[in-house]
């Protein structure tokens, strides 16, 4: 099969599909059985990230239980600032702590973005692997994290509720910040060339925390970053759809999606579909919106909320998806619920 035969590219390609194309942000995660049991072979979690093998499989894992029509790397979006020279490490039960950037010391402190390949290798590995393993009909989504985001972690060192560490920087040392976003910016465009030479035939861009960044900021920080990004790899790679996810950025999506020249945008579960199906699905492909919620709790709850999605895009360019990833407390069965239903079977 021709990759532009692939339903998700005939989606992103603008095409309205009836069943709409599916697949799951997270979905090769914690919900499953096999995927913690392939965790603990790996030994932690960058241990799998960078197990060119496990890698593979946890991305195939959930893919011989569902019939998604893609696939999506699995990784995680601070492997950059990792390649970039920051220390890297997950706290069980809290998330990723890293290296702290306070100011141009730290900043100078890290690698060049030429570097940064050296230490992603097993990540273009896994592709490869996956390009050999996956079903014909299956695409294969590459992603990356979009610079604000991964700056937010960066600079506080972990999560954090309202990216205020970030913002501090941000309006005390603009200079310190600038530079940071641009030396990410650059790596994240190389890391996503290098996906697709290693297979990815979509990309994606996650701003998880780009709702945090008030008016103009918004603009500055996660719109021309991105747009950045896309015109650096569709400068070499034409024909690769890009997917862009800037998580509760409300109706900053029309200008988001003007600016970038998405073939998709993600919305998240604060957008109203039927907002989005007016507004939005006549400038790029609309990807989600499902609570995740749902997969938790399942019955007839979860049957209209997938009607509902599937009624509000019908007609046009469309795939199924969450507003956020699956969390780990889903219950598989839901997936399966989700896809009959979607699919009317």
């Amino acid at each position: 099969m021709k990759s532009e035969d692939k339903r998700l590219l005939r989606a992103l390609a603008g095409e309205a599909l009836d069943p709409p194309p599916a697949w799951m942000m997270r979905q090769a995660g914690r919900y499953l059985p096999e995927y913690r049991q392939t965790r603990e072979k790996a030994g932690s979690f960058l241990e799998l990230c960078y197990s060119p093998e496990l890698a593979a499989e946890v991305t195939l894992q959930p893919l011989r239980r569902y019939d998604f029509d893609a696939a999506i790397l699995f990784a995680d979006i601070l492997l950059v600032p990792q390649a970039l020279g920051a220390d890297l490490w997950f706290v069980t039960g809290e998330g990723p702590r890293l290296s702290t950037i306070a100011s141009s010391a730290d900043l100078q402190r890290l690698k060049p973005v030429d570097a940064i390949h050296d230490t992603l290798g097993p990540v273009y590995e896994t592709l490869r692997i996956l390009r050999e393993s996956l079903p014909e009909e299956t695409a294969l989504i590459g992603f990356a994290g979009a610079p604000w985001t991964v700056a937010t972690y960066m600079i506080a060192g972990q999560g954090t509720k309202d990216q205020a560490p970030a913002r501090q920087l941000m309006y005390s040392d603009p200079k310190t910040f600038d530079a940071l976003m641009n030396l990410i910016t650059d790596a994240t465009a190389q890391y996503l060339c290098r996906q697709i030479e290693a297979g990815a035939e979509v990309i994606k861009l996650f701003d998880s925390w780009a709702g945090a960044l008030p008016g103009a900021l918004f603009d500055k920080y996660a719109t021309a970053p991105a747009k950045r990004i896309l015109d650096i790899v569709r400068a070499r790679y034409p024909g690769v759809p890009a997917i862009g996810f800037p998580r509760q950025a409300g109706e900053k999506l029309l200008d988001f999606v003007d600016a970038t020249g998405v073939a998709g945008c993600a919305i998240d579960t604060s957008v109203r579909p039927e907002w989005a199906a007016r507004e939005l699905s006549p400038r790029t492909c609309v990807q989600g919106n499902l609570d995740p919620a749902l997969l938790v709790t399942g019955g007839d709850m979860l049957l209209k909320s997938v009607d509902n999605l599937k009624n509000a895009f019908a007609g046009q360019p469309y795939i199924f998806n969450l507003g956020h990833g699956i969390t780990p407390d889903a219950d598989p069965a839901n997936v399966n619920l989700m896809l009959k239903a979607l699919r009317g079977r």
